[in-house]
């Protein structure tokens, strides 16, 4: 007996040696794979100087990294990418420009991989792009030089550069696999922006991309615990996905449904907006106020430095695809359960149902709709989006009208 207990203790020793071991080498990947905040390169200040024919961009790092940096038109913009970098620049860095830069901004575009985007005036010729070491006293620093060009040259420029060394638009990351014979729908939520796009900002700072995530976190947990449904997200961190990579992803893994998730601002000068609302896709906006939210959320893409010039025609042409009514006819029959559960839970704007041509919402064959769930620039609705009853709440309404819209379908019933 006492010599199998011995044994016993043994092998059980050694299993938890080789665990300890399997789990040390573990943790050693996940620490290269993705690195610690305090060993990042930090960004610490940022000086522009010159004139509307000459500008530099300074960037103040703490070690010498490596840059690749590129201009692209539509609008006219200089990206820089880098290694992941934390951005502890001054408040408000990036609002105002100087010389042929208006604004630029800067964020995660990837894990591993951060990126600046300079607004420029106009063409500009990008004639110098380096990165000195620290020396004398002074930090390490990115300089960018830059000058004034015509049209002409700067898309002759573009049109022959290696784009090679770009990095490629993040992906969305994958959903589990469904199981063998495993019919439950899978529903994508789309948490809009993320990573150097910020979206909408509160006046108190709070930003877009953070409260769609958390809400849409909170509505994956929701319709998770249910167990009716698989539930897939374009994106869980700060990440930045192009838009035509959201509908890629939607479509690739036959979603039964798409809900992209936002919260809207919009200038004091346009006057007062309040309430959560509900939009489908048409090549016609149902007001300006649509097709304002629809040319603003259009541009994540440029935001974020994206050469568009490279996406296939489908997204394009996806717009006659949609030709197909019955898939039109889902996205309008779940846009009307969302607005009638979400009157119980959150204040409605004053035309809740409202169409317009956003890019996000182009795939045929998958229902798709997009849930405003308020204004940043309206006090009231801030306070509301960033209220944990509220979000609990309005997750609970827009989780209902998931059931209704699926029980209905299962039923065989169309929309109304």
């Amino acid at each position: 007996m006492t010599v199998r207990i011995a044994t016993t203790v043994c092998a059980l020793s050694a299993v938890l040696l080789a665990a300890t071991a399997i789990a040390a080498e573990r943790n050693s990947v996940v620490r290269k794979t993705v690195p610690a905040a305090e060993s990042l390169p930090v960004a610490t200040d940022v000086r522009i100087g010159g004139d509307d024919r000459q500008t530099r961009f300074v960037v103040d790092l703490s070690q010498k990294i490596d840059v690749a940096a590129f201009a692209l038109t539509n609008p006219y913009r200089v990206v820089i990418d880098l290694p992941q970098v934390a951005f502890k620049l001054p408040a408000k860095a990036g609002e105002q420009g100087r010389g042929l830069v208006k604004a630029f901004r800067y964020g995660l575009i990837m894990q591993g991989g951060s990126r600046i985007v300079l607004d420029t005036k106009g063409p500009v010729r990008l004639d110098k792009a380096f990165v000195l070491d620290a020396a004398a006293g002074q930090p390490a620093r990115l300089v960018l030089d830059l000058s004034a060009t015509d049209r002409d040259s700067f898309m002759r420029t573009i049109s022959l550069e290696n784009r090679s060394a770009r990095s490629p638009p993040n992906k969305p990351s994958e959903p589990a696999p469904k199981t063998a014979g495993d019919a439950r729908p899978l529903i994508v939520l789309d948490p809009g922006h993320g990573g150097i796009d910020n979206g909408a900002k509160a006046a108190s700072g709070e930003l877009e991309k953070d409260l769609v995530l958390q809400f849409a976190l909170l509505l994956r947990d929701r319709l998770e615990r249910s167990g009716k449904y698989l539930v897939a997200m374009t994106r869980s961190d700060d990440t930045f996905i192009a838009l035509a990579e959201r509908v890629r992803f939607a479509r690739g893994h036959s979603a039964a449904l798409f809900v992209s998730i936002h919260a809207d601002s919009i200038p004091r000068s346009e006057g007062l907006a309040e309430g959560a609302a509900v939009y489908t896709l048409s090549e016609n906006a149902s007001d300006t106020e649509a097709a304002r939210l629809a040319e603003a959320e259009n541009r994540a893409d440029a935001i974020a430095g994206v050469d568009l010039t490279a996406e296939p025609d489908d997204v394009a042409n996806i717009l006659v695809d949609l030709a197909q009514r019955e898939t039109k006819t889902y996205s309008m029959q779940f846009a009307r359960l969302a607005v009638g559960e979400l009157k119980s839970a959150a204040r409605l704007h004053k035309h809740p149902m409202k169409a317009a041509g956003f890019k996000v919402l182009t795939a045929p064959d998958v229902p798709s709709v997009l849930v405003e769930l308020g204004y940043m620039s309206t006090k009231d609705d801030l306070k509301l989006l960033t209220s944990a009853a509220w979000q609990a709440k309005t997750a609970a309404a827009l989780a209902q009208a998931v059931d209704t819209y699926f029980t209905t379908r299962l039923a065989g019933g169309g929309a109304k």
